[in-house]
């Protein structure tokens, strides 16, 4: 096995540890990421999450209002989109980050509704190292979200404070366990 393959790391002879993430080193601008799997979002996602939000518009929830919309059924909340999206780029870009730092130009192209199954990509727009945090770079991504139609659903930027190589929690926890 590749002892470099992205996502596993070695740990000892023939013993190999998951290490999903990436550290700054690692982004390249211009590189896209897609990530896997996809998600068929449900109805109990939409309900649970519309009531968890406190967010009351019928659209999400009441199927007579909803039938009488241009949608004529139930639209996901969007907030709940947004999330899963970003949810679902996790583990390929900022499973080693520190901080969300924020997301910006958040766009809702096309509508998500209850049984469709949603996927994601990244595409890294640029990075910098911390100016206060040598340890760590500051990295910008756009996260698209599309449905099973290829059609986008989400579009979004969000930056990310990421460890380098060699200081991340998890590079902590590895060295730990050799003693």
């Amino acid at each position: 096995m590749d002892e470099n393959m992205y996502g596993i790391r070695k740990v000892g002879p023939q013993r190999y540890r998951e290490d999903p993430g990436r550290y700054f080193e690692d982004f390249k601008v211009g590189d896209i990421y897609e990530h896997w799997p996809g998600r068929t979002v449900t109805e109990a996602d939409n309900v649970w999450f519309t009531n968890l939000t406190m967010n009351t518009h019928p659209i999400h929830f009441d199927a007579n209002y909803a039938s009488k919309t241009e949608f004529k059924k139930y639209l996901v909340n969007s907030a709940f989109t947004l999330s899963l999206v970003t949810g679902m780029c996790v583990s390929g870009t900022s499973q080693k980050a520190i901080a969300n730092l924020g997301w910006e130009e958040i766009k809702i192209p096309a509508p998500v509704f209850v049984g469709d199954t949603l996927y994601s990509e990244t595409e890294v727009l640029d990075k910098r190292e911390s100016k206060s945090r040598p340890t760590q770079g500051i990295v910008r991504v756009r996260h698209l979200g599309k449905n099973q139609d290829k059609v986008i659903v989400m579009d979004m930027v969000r930056s990310f404070l990421v460890a380098k190589r060699g200081h991340s929690v998890v590079d902590q926890i590895i060295e730990d366990s050799k003693n």
